[in-house]
């Protein structure tokens, strides 16, 4: 009995073993967005220009026949697992397909940052320059953009935006056609507390906006607009 007692706590102890060995193989240091594979993934990147020594941001305003027309934002679009071997990959791909340059015109800096939205979308912003002498270089698709601007990045530095909220409200159920309520969460099914049975609300939701002479500029383009300006300022304060 002795002997077969101490065989069973070693099979259980290397099949405890086996799923801690695996979870050190697949589990990083580096932190990850849970879930990711829900959510729009997409990228873009926030080009900057060099006319005579001085740095501007490029934006397009986007065509009539697109999603959100006549907003603007930065190139960029939808990771595409068919083109794209990552996500700078979308990122470059967009910015070639929507300006209609070509890749070695773009020379990537880094990474800006993730950003990931209320409305479940997430964005992986890089920061490059576009080496192009003046406007005629691009052949831009007016399929998808209406025309481009640029805004000097001192602007940025120099004029914080506007602050502005939304709030987000989670429905535990909808409403169809008819009038009659479907259940999306069965809150009573579940036994969950009652109060998720009504609608919640989320915090409020920021929403920034620049003012410039050219186009209003806000949601995710601002909030990514504000991270590098942000990020600049940081680097100019250490250095005085």
């Amino acid at each position: 009995m002795f002997i077969i007692f101490t065989c069973i706590i070693k099979i259980d102890s290397i099949i405890k073993m086996k799923y801690i060995n695996q979870l050190k193989s697949i589990i990083s240091n580096t932190s990850s967005i849970i879930g990711k594979d829900k959510y729009i993934n997409s990228a873009v990147l926030v080009p900057i220009i060099v006319i005579k020594g001085i740095e501007y941001l490029l934006f397009e305003k986007r065509s009539q026949s697109v999603r959100q027309p006549g907003e603007v934002s930065f190139p960029g679009g939808h990771f595409d697992v068919s083109q794209d071997v990552d996500y700078l990959s979308t990122a470059i791909r967009e910015t070639c397909e929507e300006l209609g340059i070509s890749e070695n015109k773009i020379s990537i800096i880094g990474k800006l940052g993730t950003l990931v939205a209320p409305m479940g979308v997430i964005v992986e912003a890089y920061l490059g320059t576009l080496n192009i002498n003046s406007f005629s270089e691009l052949e831009i698709d007016k399929q998808e953009v209406e025309n481009v601007f640029i805004i000097p990045l001192d602007f940025f530095i120099d004029n914080k935006p506007a602050e502005y909220f939304t709030r987000l409200e989670l429905y535990p159920y909808i409403t169809n056609e008819i009038g009659e309520r479907e259940e999306l969460l069965p809150v009573k099914e579940l036994g969950l507390p009652d109060i998720y049975s009504l609608p919640w609300k989320n915090n409020k939701h920021r929403v920034l906006v620049y003012r410039t002479n050219d186009e209003i500029i806000w949601g995710i383009t601002a909030e990514l607009t504000f991270e590098l300006s942000n990020k600049l300022k940081e680097q100019i304060e250490k250095k005085i």
